[in-house]
């Protein structure tokens, strides 16, 4: 998004932005660049870390005299990824054209954009011990289970492919002096999804590249199981001749397929070989239309507007053959529908390619329908010292659930209609001409997500639907000197009534989804900010941020496979514990110095406390009462560096920017996924148990670019 962003703006807290849905915790607001009214072209290239290069060349025709502009962008990467066996490429694209003549009160934009890529993963979480016993000596944070080759080439049973093209129409009309109509229609259709693995290749230890409910050091150092090569990557070139070799021909009744090699997931008769592993490709398509539409009125200390938000979404969920390493076609009986198929077509990891939306699927195919219909208002009083704004607004969504291949007796559930709204304010008074204090409140009724409404992956609606509740207060002191800036807010948010879907795909042996329900979180704190420049060729910046971020109860949870059924439910009891997964005590610090007209150098430094480790449903602590919490992980500090350098090239601006993040090398874990407390008898590194399923950061990175308009 950066190479097609003309600006970016993160707000913390509830926001201003005139949505059905407001934001809750921030709002990233990225403006997209629109047809350039100045002339020029750039070309810039970017080499990184690890392969990493990436070209963009952008033009710009300037507006003519009857008032006409455009602007376009391409830009092309590829890289072999920080983490082994991560390579990817993509490429970006952007075109706009403008129609605003002079002097009228009306002006047209179209924007066209996209970025197609694909790129091989790392999810399968990796214990502290495998990172010490794979890879290079030490703490390797490149390691990657999932890795390996095929043919002599990179291959991953996991790589994620998309490509959302995204159009949008813009409309401006400036109706008189103090009334104005701001239009938006757009719409978007993304295509891809990720692979993964598909077959009961667990059944022959041979093949047996997953573990099952512990780290890869037990499963493969340890057990033995599955085929590596010394380094721990996985050899798929002998899974696929040990497909070939444990596959009888099939001997059924589809004699198109008579003696061929058939693998499945759990049909086992007529030689079909259910001991198989091929890779699936897990789509999560959508079709997406809307529109936005603010009229505006103001005049002298007032402004006021009211506007529309409506939107259509329609998401399809299916799987589909990617490759059958080796085999000549894979027996589905996933669809209830049917008394089974062979299937032999194959769909491309590829963001440009066909993604099977119709073509032949397996295990599964549904699609959701969500509506949302809005309405919103606002109210704004200024003067000189004060400023006051109410916000108001209304919504109704609409969520339907169609299943063709898991619900015969009810295969389109009914429209089920959830109302929602929000109202939200703030103020702000100006002391004196450098001090300011303010305030923000909001109380907001958010619709649940669509899988609280049709729970369990069924077309059968949740009688018990309850709306998020949102309730967020924040007080806050801004100081604006000739040198320094400061700004002071304390907020406290509780956020009640949620519903998450999470899929689980990890060292723990599960690979499906985790539905929690009932969960209240509250987050209390404290953040300040501000910059000094104590000469105009240094600036001084810095921030601090302490919260206290606590869920308030206990939640259910419900556990599904990768078949979308339940295997099981449970309490989690995490009354009082730390919320996981984000740091609680953040502090950084930053300089900048410019040495002349020329080159400019820059240092930041980031220390992180109070970050504790997420929950894993299969094993976590918090499915005891009588639980010790949140694990929490060690403290540690990052500091980055860059260099920019602007000059003239064949008489045209040029600029070079370096970065080197992480220049002390220092390793850390950014995430944990499991909740092991160490004991005396543990094995621990920087006294974490070293069962404990991590990520580490990455080390130490760098990228160069050079860019030269003209």
């Amino acid at each position: 998004m950066t190479d097609v962003a003309s600006g970016i703006q993160i707000q913390r807290g509830l926001g201003a932005s005139r949505l059905a849905v407001p934001s809750v915790g921030g709002t990233v607001s990225i403006f997209t660049k629109a047809a350039e009214i100045d002339p020029g072209a750039s070309v810039a290239h970017t080499l990184g870390n690890d392969g990493y290069n990436k070209t963009a060349i952008t033009y710009s025709s300037g507006k003519n005299a009857n008032g006409w502009a455009s602007s376009f962008l391409l830009s092309y990467w590829e890289g072999d990824g920080y983490v082994y066996n991560t390579a990817g490429e993509g490429w970006t694209y952007f075109g706009a054209v403008g129609y605003e003549p002079e002097g009228s009160a009306h002006a047209l934009n179209f924007s066209f954009l996209g970025a197609g890529q694909w790129h091989h993963q790392r999810d399968v979480w990796v214990s502290i011990r495998d990172f010490q016993n794979f890879g290079e000596a030490g703490i390797d944070q490149r390691w990657n289970s999932n890795g390996g080759t095929l043919n002599g080439e990179e291959f991953s049973m996991r790589r994620n492919f998309y490509n959302k093209p995204l159009a949008t129409f813009n409309w401006d009309w400036d109706i008189n002096e103090s009334l104005k109509l701001a239009t938006s229609l757009y719409g978007s259709a993304g295509r891809g999804g990720g692979t993964g693995p598909r077959g009961n290749n667990f059944r022959n230890g041979d093949m047996d590249i997953l573990p099952y409910r512990k780290d890869l050091t037990s499963h493969y150092l340890e057990g033995g199981r599955g085929p590596r090569d010394a380094d721990g990557f996985i050899d798929f070139d002998a899974i696929v001749a040990l497909n070939k070799s444990t596959t009888d021909p099939y001997t059924g009744d589809i004699s198109a397929f008579q003696g061929s090699l058939i693998g499945s997931n759990g049909f086992k008769v007529d030689g079909v070989n259910r001991a198989v592993l091929v890779r699936r490709a897990s789509m999560n398509s959508h079709d997406w239309i809307g529109g936005i539409s603010n009229l505006e009125f103001e005049d002298d200390n007032f402004k006021a507007s009211i506007g529309i938000d409506v939107r259509n979404y329609k998401g399809y969920h299916y799987r589909v053959l990617n490759d059958l390493m080796g085999l000549d076609g894979y027996y589905s009986t996933g669809n209830k529908n049917s008394a089974g198929q062979i299937i032999e077509t194959l769909i491309e990891a590829s963001p440009f390619q066909d993604t099977g939306i119709r073509g032949p699927k397996i295990d599964y195919y549904n699609i959701g329908y969500v509506g949302w219909y809005g309405l919103n208002s606002l109210v704004e009083y200024k003067n000189e010292t004060f400023t006051a704004v109410l916000q108001a607004g209304g919504s109704n969504q609409t969520y339907q659930r169609e299943d063709l291949f898991d619900q015969p007796s009810l295969p389109l559930s009914e429209k089920v209609a959830v109302g929602g709204g929000y109202i939200k304010g703030g103020a702000n008074l100006n002391l004196d001409s450098r001090s300011n204090v303010f305030f923000n409140a909001g109380l907001i009724s958010r619709q649940p997500n669509f899988d609280a409404v049709f729970p369990n992956y069924a077309n059968i609606k949740n009688n018990d639907i309850q709306n998020e509740q949102i309730t967020s207060v924040e007080l806050g002191y801004g100081y604006l000197g000739a040198d320094v800036r400061v700004n002071v807010n304390v907020y406290s948010t509780t956020w009640g009534n949620r519903f998450v879907s999470r899929s689980l795909t990890n060292a723990q042996g599960v690979d499906g989804f985790a539905q929690f329900r009932d969960i209240d979180v509250r987050h209390n704190g404290i953040e300040v900010e501000g910059d000094y420049r104590p000469t105009n060729a240094l600036k001084l910046s810095g921030m601090l941020s302490v919260g206290d971020w606590r869920y308030t109860k206990d939640f259910e949870a419900e556990l599904f496979d990768d078949n979308q059924e339940s295997i099981g439910t449970g309490t989690l009891y995490t009354k009082d514990a730390k919320v996981g997964d984000a740091a609680q005590f953040v502090a950084y610090t930053a300089a900048d110095y410019k040495l002349g007209d020329v080159v400019s150098l820059d240092l930041g430094y980031r220390f992180v406390d109070g970050l504790y480790a997420d929950y894993s449903i299969t094993d976590s602590d918090f499915t005891e009462s009588d639980n010790k919490g949140a694990l929490k992980l060690p403290s540690y500090g990052l500091l980055d560096a860059g260099v920019t350098g602007r000059f003239n090239l064949f008489g045209k601006d040029a600029s070079l920017r370096v970065n080197v993040n992480n220049v002390l090398n220092t390793t850390y874990i950014a995430e944990s996924n499991s909740n092991i407390h160490a004991t005396a008898d543990s094995q621990t590194w920087n006294g974490v148990d070293t069962r404990n399923y991590v990520w580490f950061g990455f080390g130490r990175t760098w990228n160069a670019s050079l860019k030269y308009e003209f």
